[in-house]
């Protein structure tokens, strides 16, 4: 499995050129590809890219509304996230169903409910093939059921909004909002993930002395005998 990150950068006006377009990822797997989110910034590119399917994660700007002129490749989403998209001109629809895994192109994608948003509810996937098992969530604040979820997974893709400060509101019942790459990488710790990607990259990363930043994420991960790296847009990982 081959994964490049097409984009790596969160709702946010700022960008530089290690992020610059909205967090996107390609999967390929065997000579097939799948990408997953389509943010704002792709409705003038999506139909000259050549993806066999698009996984979208939730309905927000930043990850679906590049289909808002329509998809050149059959779309896979939740029932939900289809609901925010109903008047987006996609001929072909599929419903991504919760903790039943589909065959994609050839690669096995699993939808986890996550805790992030009341008003676009979404999901992490589980990307699996025959070798191996990676999880891709790049806007989260609680995976419900952590264990479950990230058994097995030999790498987490993670949300980048911000390092150590948290963005977690609880305004009613539900928490909403991004949860720290610290917490996060206790997640990977306590679930025996050895490697962390962090995309979705906010301000404190976009804005910040990234090298600094790269430091001390990458001490926060030594503290939990996880290996962690920044994604930037164009970055391919083989696993």
């Amino acid at each position: 499995m081959k994964l490049t990150f097409l984009g790596t950068r969160g709702y946010i006006d700022t960008k530089n050129r290690r992020h610059r377009m909205h967090t996107s990822l390609m999967v390929s797997c065997y000579g097939r590809r799948v990408m997953i989110d389509c943010g704002e910034d792709w409705v003038k590119r999506i139909m000259s890219m050549t993806p066999g399917a698009i996984v979208i994660t939730h309905s927000h700007p930043d990850h679906a509304h590049g289909l808002a002129k329509g998809a050149p490749c059959p779309v896979f989403a939740t029932s939900e996230a289809w609901e925010a998209m109903d008047a987006f001109p996609i001929e072909e629809r599929r419903v991504v169903p919760l903790r039943n895994p589909v065959d994609i192109e050839g690669i096995g994608f699993e939808a986890f409910p996550v805790e992030h948003s009341t008003r676009s509810p979404a999901v992490g996937y589980r990307i699996t093939t025959k070798r191996v098992a990676a999880f891709y969530v790049p806007d989260v604040v609680y995976i419900r059921d952590r264990r479950e979820d990230l058994k097995g997974v030999k790498l987490y893709m993670g949300d980048g909004a911000t390092i150590s400060r948290s963005m977690v509101r609880k305004p009613r019942e539900a928490l909403i909002g991004h949860t720290p790459v610290r917490t996060q990488l206790t997640w990977c710790s306590k679930e025996g993930v050895p490697e962390a990607v962090i995309t979705h990259c906010g301000s404190e990363i976009v804005e910040g002395d990234e090298r600094k930043l790269g430091a001390k994420i990458r001490a926060m991960a030594h503290e939990r005998n996880v290996r962690v790296t920044i994604a930037h847009d164009g970055m391919e990982l083989v696993l």
